[in-house]
């Protein structure tokens, strides 16, 4: 094996390969020609004496190698990237771009207010704030900060409660009015439920509140947070809502 310091940029081009699965999306992401692509990516796999992918028809698959690289090439890129944010910013200003992930709710109607504040004291930060019921995979760079009311499941993450979320149960008079109102939470069962879909931490804590509480009890299924608090509205049944 034989690498040098000038094969960083090898290294970009085989990590861009590795996240994007193809030469064409790899030399959209790093800006340069895919020739260019191809030749830093053919260079690495001389310097290591070993194939990093094979091709398949749905695109370049990794090898054992370049999945074992994967972890550590995330590493350089995320030194890189804080090593050229210190040396452009100012002395103790803090600049930079922070990709945050949280639920539709959490931020539509929590983040912005908290967001703007950081704004007024650091002009220099940029943020992304990208809503999805989804939890980011923070290890892969899919977001540098999640706000989640859900425990991540990787340990070598950072993880610190910031504040405490109430939920109750709601329902649209509406609905009260035509099948009354639970006696209490077992009583649930008889009645038309709004819930998730596939948000398999949903649907867990869902389970809490009864046995009848289960996904096929659930007259109105969606991941939509906004879509479920319409559904609600609208008289469609019960369901779990953030209390203001």
């Amino acid at each position: 094996m034989s690498l040098t310091a000038a094969d960083w940029e090898n290294q970009r081009a085989f990590l861009a390969v590795l996240e994007h699965g193809s030469l064409s999306a790899a030399a959209r992401e790093l800006a340069v020609a895919q020739a260019t692509v191809r030749r830093r990516l053919e260079a690495l796999e001389r310097g290591l004496g070993q194939a990093l992918f094979t091709r398949s028809p749905s695109g370049l698959m990794p090898t054992a190698a370049a999945r074992a690289l994967g972890p550590h090439a995330r590493a350089m890129a995320t030194a890189a990237a804080a090593f050229a944010r210190t040396a452009s910013a100012d002395v103790g200003a803090l600049a930079g771009t922070v990709r945050i992930t949280a639920s539709e709710m959490v931020g539509a109607h929590v983040l912005p207010a908290i967001l703007a504040e950081l704004l007024e004291r650091h002009p220099r930060l940029r943020f992304e704030s990208h809503l999805s019921n989804r939890t980011e995979d923070l290890l892969h760079q899919e977001a540098d900060i999640a706000v989640r009311m859900v425990r991540p499941v990787q340990s070598a993450l950072v993880v610190k409660p910031v504040g405490a979320v109430k939920l109750g149960l709601f329902a649209a008079p509406v609905c009260l009015a035509r099948a009354g109102v639970p006696r209490d939470l077992a009583d649930l069962a008889r009645f038309a439920l709004v819930g998730p879909d596939r948000d398999v931490d949903f649907l867990r804590a869902l389970a809490t509140l009864g046995d009848g509480v289960v996904p096929d009890a659930l007259a109105y299924r969606t991941d939509s947070h906004f879509a479920q608090l319409e559904a609600i509205r609208a008289g469609a049944g019960i369901g779990v809502c953030q209390v203001a």
